[in-house]
């Protein structure tokens, strides 16, 4: 867990950095440029800053351990910091798209496509260096702010070459209105990847499940112990970088609890061997014991499932 927490760190500071050198860019240019799309692209810039900033102080506070008054710890941190950089974005695109039409009414032209140009250029340079380091730290910590962000940068790719493309088609083919309609489009895509972002936010908020491909490996894990009879009841769940696991599982009732533990015991080291950083409870009934006959979600026997499938 410390690893993981040096990580998305590492990741939190280098977008922070990142967008620091990238805001200071694109605010000459579009001092210099006067471009619609390249003060769309600024105003994601700064955004990114303060997103990067919450995405910091959300992967430090899910990084802490439990305590006392957070007992499942505090990953769902993670979560709001990436709620916060979807309000975020969505007022940035609503600022654009504002801006976007007033200069399409009023015919507004830019200038100094050179300067333009090369800073979108330098932009995409730097971007793709952070989106290359953010990648290797979700396949080391699938941290949901850390692919919040990651979706930022992006579509930061997208908007410097939106930026290039409004340059080149304003200046120099002189077709008038297409910055504000690249603006239009960045405002677009920002609320599109806003919503990809807030929906995997929102899943881990609300506890939803594993994906049922996850869910069936982890069944089939289990399956691999024979003294097992039957697993029901099973909850995932995702917090942060962090798993928790929870089923019944079904084992003969004149079995001592020394034995039954020892049994148990075997299947959660395998377990976390397959899913690491994973919290799990097993919960032992006795063979023919049913909890709760009119629920089918708790008592629906995961084994039979797995053979159908």
């Amino acid at each position: 867990m410390t690893d993981k927490a040096s990580l998305t760190r590492s990741a939190a500071y280098a977008s922070i950095a990142t967008a620091l050198f990238l805001a200071g860019l694109k605010l000459w240019a579009t001092a210099r440029t006067g471009s619609t799309a390249m003060l769309g692209s600024l105003a994601d810039t700064a955004l990114d800053l303060v997103a990067s900033i919450a995405t910091l102080i959300g992967v430090s506070i899910a990084a802490q351990p439990p305590d006392k008054k957070h007992r499942f710890g505090h990953g769902k941190a993670e979560s709001l910091a990436a709620m916060f950089q979807v309000i975020l974005i969505a007022l940035s695109a609503a600022g654009i798209g504002f801006r976007a039409i007033i200069a399409l009414i009023e015919g507004q032209r830019t200038s100094a496509a050179e300067e333009g140009i090369a800073v979108s250029v330098i932009a995409i340079g730097a971007t793709l260096a952070l989106i290359a380091w953010q990648r290797h730290v979700l396949s080391k910590t699938g941290s949901v702010a850390i692919r919040a962000d990651n979706v930022h940068y992006q579509s930061d790719l997208l908007l410097n070459a939106a930026v290039i493309a409004a340059l080149v088609v304003d200046q120099y083919m002189g077709i008038t209105g297409a910055d504000p309609l690249f603006g239009l489009a960045i405002a677009a895509w920002l609320l599109w990847g806003a919503w990809g972002t807030a929906r995997e936010a929102v899943d881990h908020l609300m506890d939803r499940e594993w994906p049922e491909e996850k869910r069936l490996k982890l069944v089939e894990v289990a399956a691999r112990h024979p003294e097992l009879d039957s697993l029901h009841d099973l909850r995932t769940r995702t917090s942060g970088t962090r798993d928790f696991v929870q089923f019944h599982v079904d084992l003969p009732g004149e079995m001592t609890v020394e034995e039954s533990h020892e049994i148990i015991e075997r299947v959660e080291d395998d377990l976390v061997a397959h899913f690491p950083d994973m919290e799990l409870l097993i919960h032992i009934d006795p063979v023919g014991h049913v909890d709760e006959p009119d629920n089918p979600m708790a008592e629906k026997d995961e084994f039979d499932r797995l053979e159908k499938e």
